[in-house]
């Protein structure tokens, strides 16, 4: 398994998603968090078909810390079951990845 993720992650606001994004960075659970506004979801809530507008939260981070950036998420997001995924980074720029590494834990 790759050491660095890439963590997507909706919000329902642009501010929900600047309070998540300070609070991972500050806490050094993510080197860095893109926020990109108005992404337009469609998906199934409580047996309907839903649309909606959500901002997304692009996060890099570690492997090793991502049970702890879950249960943080978890504890900022408005939502009861919160968008929170993780995919491996498995290459990049040996510069960008070393300087995430050294701002993550």
């Amino acid at each position: 398994m790759s050491e660095r993720v890439v963590v997507f992650i909706t919000a329902g606001n642009e501010e929900e998603a600047r309070q998540i994004a300070s609070a991972l960075v500050g806490e050094r659970l993510a080197a860095c968090v893109n926020i990109i506004p108005e992404v337009h979801s469609v998906y199934r809530w409580a047996g309907t078909v839903e649309e909606g507008q959500e901002t997304l939260l692009i996060v890099k981070s570690r492997h090793e810390v991502l049970e702890q950036l879950i249960k943080r998420v978890r504890e900022l997001h408005s939502y009861e079951v919160p968008e929170i995924i993780a995919l491996p980074l498995l290459a990049g720029d040996a510069t960008y990845l070393h300087w995430l590494d050294g701002q993550v834990g």
